[in-house]
Parts: C-alpha cells; sequence; structure tokens
C-alpha cells in the first residue's frame, strides 16, 4: 500500500512480548490512518467496560498516509486509547517530529497492551524493538527525561515521555514530545503511566514510498504556494495562536474568572503583542509550512509557548494577566506532564469554590504565588493537589459547584466561551472525547466571522459538516492551521495511493469515523443525557464587554440538539439507527 508501510508493532508490556503484524488494509481503506484508525483498532481490541487505567486498556500510536511525505504541515502522531478523565473514547494528537520517526522505522502503529511490572522505557531502532528499565528515570520530569534518553540513543533520536503527572496516573496527564509539544487531553499520559512505560524512543532510517512520487511533489508545491503561504494562513507565523487572545477580547468569548465572564481587563498583558515582544525564535513541526511556534524567554526562563488555550484557561480563567507567570506555570505543566487546559480549569473552579467558600483551598483569583504552586501539587496528589487531581466534574460531585464545574463528559472546557458561540456549545456537547475544540471550531465562523452567534439557526448543520471535515483531516493526518478544501485533501491522497480519490469518499470517511467513535460511546453508556452544557452557560448571562447579558436559552440548546441528531441519522437519544451505520459499513 503506497503511503503505508504495511506494519504494525505491537508490544505487550505484561509479556515483554513484541511482535509485528500486517496492517488491516480493509480498515486502513475505510478510516484513512491516524485518529480513524487508531479509532478502529480501539473499537475492536479493547471491550466495553474496560477499566481505563487496567492492563486491558490500549494505547495506540498511529501515523497516517502522508505522514514522511513532502505533503506540507502532516507531521502530527495521533494517539487514541480509553479516558480515565471521560470513560469515552479519546483520540489526541501531538506535534513534532516523533510521527514521521516512526515511519521511518517501518511502522504505521504502535499497539501498546497489558502492564509492565517495572517501570521500562520502548526502544524503536528500525527492527531492533527492545523494552529497557526506565528505574533511573522514575519521577523525573519530561525535559529531563527527553535530555537523558537522547544522550543514550543520540540527538537524532524522538522521544515521547512522561513525567510525575503520568506516573501517578492524574487523570489529565499528558504526554510530551520534543520538549515542548504535548498529546494533552482526557488523559493518554495517565494511561502511559499505567502501563509502567516512561517513555517511547524512536529512530528510523528508512524512507515511505508514494505511488505518483513526481505527482505528489508538484501537488504538494501547489497546495504549499496557493494553499499554505496565503495571507490568510501567515498569522500562524507571525503571531500564533496568541493572536486569538484579542479575537476572544474583542468578541466577548475569552474565558475569565471561572467562565464568570468573556471579558479580561488585563488581557493586554496576554496578547500577541506582550507575546511576540519577549520571543526568542519560532519553531514548526516536521514537513511544516506554517511555524506557529513561538520560543521565549522570559525573565531567563526559555519555552516553547504558551499557546492561546493555556493564556485563556490558565492565564484570563485564572484571573492571572502576567505572561511571566503564566509561561511558568506553562512550563511546570510540560515537565510535569500536565495538560494546561485542565489544569487551568480546575484551578479556576478551585479559585471559585474557595470564593463562595463551598471550600477552602487557599487559592485565589490573580493570587501568582498560591497558583503556581498547584502544578506541583496536582502532578504528586499532595495536600489541596489530592483533590485537584481528580478533575473539575469529581471534584464537583465530592465538594458541590456542579452549577459551575465547566466541562463536558468530565473534560474541561477549551478557551471559547459558548454564550458568545451557540454553535461551540453544540460542538462541546457533542464531540466525543467531551468539551473540545479539536472536533469542530465553529467559533471561527460565529464570534470571529460573520454568522450571528446568538441563533441555533444553521448551527447544527454546520456542525455536522465540520465534525466530518476534522475527521477527515486528522485522518490522513493534517495540522488544523491549514484549511485546506476537501478538494486538495483528495488530490494530494489520491497522488500518494495511486488512485482516484474523490472530495465525496473523503467527506464519507469523516462521517464513518465520526459515527465508530460515537458507537464506542454508546456502547459505553453515553447517550443524550451526556451531550449537555454546564447549567451555568444557560441560567447566568455574561456580566461585561461584547457579550455583556448573554446566556444560551437550554430550550433552544435543546432545539439545536434535535435538528443535530436528525442531521446525523441518529434517534432522539443521540443513537445512530442501523440504516445509517450500514450505509457507512460499521457493523
Amino acid at each position: 500500500m503506497s503511503g503505508y508501510q504495511g506494519r504494525v508493532l505491537r508490544v505487550n508490556l505484561t509479556s515483554k512480548k513484541v511482535s509485528f503484524e500486517p496492517l488491516n488494509q480493509k480498515w486502513a481503506s475505510q478510516y484513512l490512518g491516524g485518529k480513524g484508525l487508531g479509532i478502529k483498532y480501539l473499537f475492536e481490541e479493547v471491550a466495553p467496560g474496560v477499566d481505563p487505567l487496567s492492563p486491558a486498556n490500549k494505547l495506540i500510536l498511529m501515523t497516517g498516509p502522508f505522514t514522511g511525505t513532502v505533503v506540507p504541515c502532516s507531521g502530527k502522531l495521533a494517539i487514541i486509547t480509553k479516558s480515565p478523565a471521560t470513560r469515552t473514547v479519546l483520540d489526541c494528537s501531538v506535534g513534532g517530529h516523533a510521527a514521521g520517526e516512526l515511519k521511518y522505522a517501518g511502522y504505521d502503529a504502535v499497539i501498546l497492551e497489558g502492564r509492565s511490572d517495572s517501570p521500562v522505557y520502548l526502544n524503536i531502532n528500525d527492527d531492533h524493538v527492545s523494552l529497557e528499565s526506565a528505574e533511573a528515570y522514575r519521577g523525573m520530569g519530561t525535559h529531563a527525561t527527553e535530555f537523558s534518553l537522547r544522550k543514550i540513543h543520540g540527538d537524532e533520536a524522538r522521544v515521547l515521555s512522561i513525567g510525575p503527572a503520568g506516573e501517578n496516573q492524574v487523570p489529565f496527564a499528558c504526554i510530551t514530545s520534543d520538549l515542548y509539544r504535548q498529546a494533552g487531553r482526557g488523559g493518554v499520559g495517565a494511561v502511559m503511566g499505567s502501563k509502567n512505560l516512561k517513555a517511547i524512543v524512536i529512530k528510523g532510517t528508512g524512507d515511505v514510498r508514494a505511488a505518483d512520487p513526481k505527482g505528489l511533489a508538484a501537488a504538494a508545491l501547489e497546495a504549499l504556494k496557493n494553499d499554505v503561504l496565503t495571507d490568510t494562513n501567515l498569522w500562524a507565523y507571525s503571531d500564533g495562536t496568541p493572536m486569538i487572545v484579542e479575537l476572544s477580547q474583542s468578541t466577548g468569548i475569552l474565558p475569565t474568572r471561572n467562565f464568570q465572564d468573556g471579558n479580561f481587563d488585563s488581557y493586554e498583558n496576554l496578547k500577541s503583542t506582550a507575546v511576540s515582544a519577549v520571543r526568542a525564535g519560532k519553531k514548526g513541526c516536521l514537513s511544516c509550512g506554517l511555524g506557529c511556534g513561538n520560543y521565549l524567554n522570559i525573565n531567563g526562563s526559555a519555552l516553547e509557548g504558551p499557546e492561546y488555550e493555556t493564556l485563556a484557561l490558565a492565564g484570563s480563567n485564572c484571573g492571572i494577566g502576567d505572561l511571566d507567570a503564566v509561561a511558568r506555570f506553562n512550563r511546570l505543566c510540560d515537565d510535569l506532564g500536565l495538560d494546561t487546559i485542565s489544569t487551568g480549569n480546575v484551578t479556576a473552579f478551585a479559585m471559585e469554590l474557595t470564593e463562595k467558600k463551598l471550600f477552602d483551598f487557599g487559592l485565589k483569583f490573580g493570587d501568582v504565588e498560591a497558583y503556581l504552586q498547584v502544578p506541583h501539587l496536582i502532578a504528586a496528589r499532595e495536600g489541596i493537589g489530592a483533590y485537584l487531581a481528580k478533575g473539575v466534574k469529581a471534584l464537583a460531585e465530592d465538594l458541590g459547584g456542579s452549577d459551575f464545574a465547566m466541562h463536558v463528559k468530565g473534560l474541561e472546557f477549551p478557551g471559547y466561551e459558548p454564550r458568545g458561540s451557540w454553535g461551540m456549545g453544540l460542538a462541546y456537547a457533542t464531540a466525543p472525547r467531551g468539551a473540545c475544540h479539536m472536533s469542530a471550531w465553529p467559533v471561527a465562523e460565529e464570534a470571529y466571522g460573520q454568522r450571528d452567534p446568538f441563533t441555533i439557526e444553521g448551527k447544527a448543520q454546520l456542525v455536522v459538516d465540520l465534525q466530518h471535515y476534522n475527521a477527515a483531516k486528522f485522518s490522513l493526518i493534517l495540522c488544523d492551521f491549514w484549511a485546506l478544501s476537501f478538494e486538495t485533501m483528495a488530490k494530494l491522497v489520491g497522488r500518494v495511493l495511486g488512485r482516484e480519490v474523490t472530495a465525496g469518499e473523503l467527506t464519507q470517511a469523516g462521517e464513518r469515523i465520526f459515527n465508530l467513535a460515537r458507537q464506542f460511546n454508546i456502547r459505553e453508556g453515553f447517550d443524550r443525557k451526556d451531550d449537555t452544557l454546564p447549567p451555568r452557560i444557560h441560567k447566568h448571562p455574561l456580566l461585561t464587554g461584547a457579550t455583556a447579558g448573554k446566556a444560551m436559552p437550554q430550550e433552544e440548546f435543546h432545539r439545536m440538539l434535535d435538528e443535530y441528531y436528525f442531521l446525523r441519522g441518529w434517534d432522539n437519544k443521540g443513537r445512530p439507527i442501523p440504516e445509517k451505520l450500514e450505509q457507512l459499513g460499521i457493523s
């Protein structure tokens, strides 16, 4: 199969057995790669009801047909598992260079199963695969782990690792690569920690073959000139995601003080010009044509980031308007192996619980000193960190505050206030992994675009279309920041595979992938009762700025959800009807 290596590496950590098997070509043709193919393997291999932190859960690393080729912006690695935070299907992606290295080593995927009886790391060097002792790295941060392993295996080695948070199975622990790139959401790092797997080292010396290499090179160059290096995409290099701070502030959707408001008085300290003023360099992933990464040097502290989500959730949402403090919080989370979105959310929630006298965590909005202690405490599960490590949903169940616990299905909110972007609210409610901005991003057309953000009209169709688009795009795998068309994707994948591929074929693949993810969640007990938003979104209008006085009426939300289910071919409980599954080839 051109574009694929045709080989899967399977590692049983219990028996220490390493085996090689053919890639399932039928599944690859139906689910493409990355997100979609990883979900298919997980669906078939993990039984319903499995504890996400048990040896029976699996952690799947998946590349796509574009990985390691000349196709621009195709450097990400998909990581798929069952989430310990939500018990839903979970797919994440991590940028950098690990995906290409895995493909050059000769593998489309790695399937990790079981649990080692002692800390180990996986060493992949082309066909030479082994499990090595990681005792020396126990308790070590991700930065020191990566530097130590590269010192042994060479600077050209690519490393995926977890920090203390993953070892301690914090349900929002992440996996880090290239020091500052994270597979962040839903607890993939906790699953890796539950398997006693500290790191994965990858070195590859092979290549990736396209069916039509000259045609692919020409199509990739055309896409680079006409689609990637355009005025609409240059923001990624000039500013990166911090530019969204200004967009969100001006439209009244910047999360502030645990989503009590969408307007932050100190936003100027976090916006793109403030970040650019301390920027020391730029960085892109493998095959990147955009270079969105910002290397900062603030008061002698260096890091890549913070990205918008961190500036919003660990900044304005915690009442912190100090860029230096947010950058230090970001760097701590990266090294300890914590998702900054969930860590920022649970910190803000604890601040509001303290403010409302429901439980005194000793945390107040804007208190930098106490705020900077939180990542250490969560990663170690010590002191207040033993509470906060549970996440917002479990914390609310224990201590109260469910009306303002900002999560969907147990996954904390990203950085877009849905009272100022109603389609974004529907996207949060229906995303397979919980509150998620990667499943669909309608805010670009609503708050940041020309669509009325305060109506449900046309939003169900918008969200459905975007979910199909992203499911296909992230399965091929392509960067979120490249806004290419289905037609361009089809042209590129046709050159790789050596056959005609249509835009309609990719659209249907996206729909198939999304419905399979839904089926995974349904067999875990999820349905309409879980496709909800926190009461704050419906009951409490925003306070100031462009969205002052705005809330999303609950009856309007349910009308929008009804239309969404109808358009999808699902019943009124949110379950795909048999005819829809048959149409998509899902048994």
